[in-house]
This record gives structure tokens, C-alpha cells and sequence, in this order.
């Protein structure tokens, strides 16, 4: 999560919290990490974020790290290393984050259900009416294909 999406969402912050999911580092402000150099401005950046999201639930922020639109550095990766996270990125996303110009849920699953492959990380943005109204069709979709669904912990055992 981005940091203004935990302040704006509290209660449903607590509840992913609460239901057992897993939430990870997305930046405080969604910047293009790659133009950060500096450590303690990336820094910065994921202990704020880590801040806000103990301030809201009493809890300690999973080290899970992925760059905001994919975008980083050698050195952002070596510096989220050493800050003690996993950094993740996609294998497989749509445009599905525009909010006022939500793909169909046709052209959703035309986008996406013939380049699901083994191993896929699939982005879906939760700012998305179109992921929310087709998810349980599309994850019924994958399973009837034979895909499997697993936590980020048992990804990097």
C-alpha cells in the first residue's frame, strides 16, 4: 500500500490486517524510486510508510518492497535489501488503475486470461470497480485452469 491510501482507509487497512493478508511497502508517496540516490531519501520513503501503517494497526509492516510502476535502480534494490526487504515486481498487469476510464469486464478478462502463465504475479489495483465486480469470476477462471494461489512467504521459502 501507498501511504495515502492507508490514511484514507484505515478501518479497511485494519481489516486486511485482521483477515490475515499480507500488506506490503509501496512507498509513502508512490515517487519514481529510480531518481532517488540518496539512502536516506529512499529511506525515508519505506520508514514512513512502515510508520503510518504501525500507527494505524498496531502492527509491524511485512518487509515486502515493490517499486511504484516497477520502476527502480540497482542501487534501490540493493538499498531495500539492505533495509531488510523482498522486493516484488509483476508479471502480468493491465491498465486497470485510471479510475475514470475502467476497462469492461470483457476487456478485462481479454487482457488478462490469456497471458496468465505458471508463476504469474498479476497486479490488479484494489482502486479498480472493474477488479472488484470480476475477481471471484476470474480467480474461479484460473482454478478451473489449474492455477494455484499462494501467500508472498511461501513464494520466497
Amino acid at each position: 500500500l501507498v501511504g495515502n491510501y492507508i490514511e484514507k482507509n484505515a478501518d479497511l487497512v485494519r481489516r486486511m490486517v485482521d483477515e490475515g493478508h499480507t500488506v506490503g511497502n509501496h512507498t509513502m508517496h508512490h515517487y519514481d524510486m529510480s531518481k532517488l540516490s540518496d539512502k536516506a531519501a529512499f529511506t525515508k520513503e519505506l520508514t514512513d510508510l512502515e510508520n503510518l501503517y504501525r500507527e494505524v494497526t498496531g502492527k509491524e509492516l511485512p518487509k515486502y518492497y515493490r517499486p511504484p510502476q516497477g520502476i527502480y535502480s540497482e542501487e534501490n534494490l540493493k538499498m531495500a535489501k539492505e533495509l531488510g526487504y523482498k522486493t516484488l515486481f509483476w508479471s502480468l498487469a493491465y491498465v486497470d488503475w485510471k479510475n475514470d476510464a475502467q476497462p469492461t469486464k470483457e476487456e478485462a478478462f481479454a487482457k488478462l486470461l490469456p497471458r496468465t502463465h505458471p508463476g504469474a504475479v498479476v497486479l490488479l489495483h484494489s482502486t479498480s470497480k472493474t477488479n472488484a465486480a470480476v475477481l471471484e469470476e476470474l480467480i474461479g477462471k484460473w482454478k478451473e485452469e489449474g492455477y494455484q494461489f499462494g501467500t508472498l512467504d511461501e513464494l520466497f521459502r
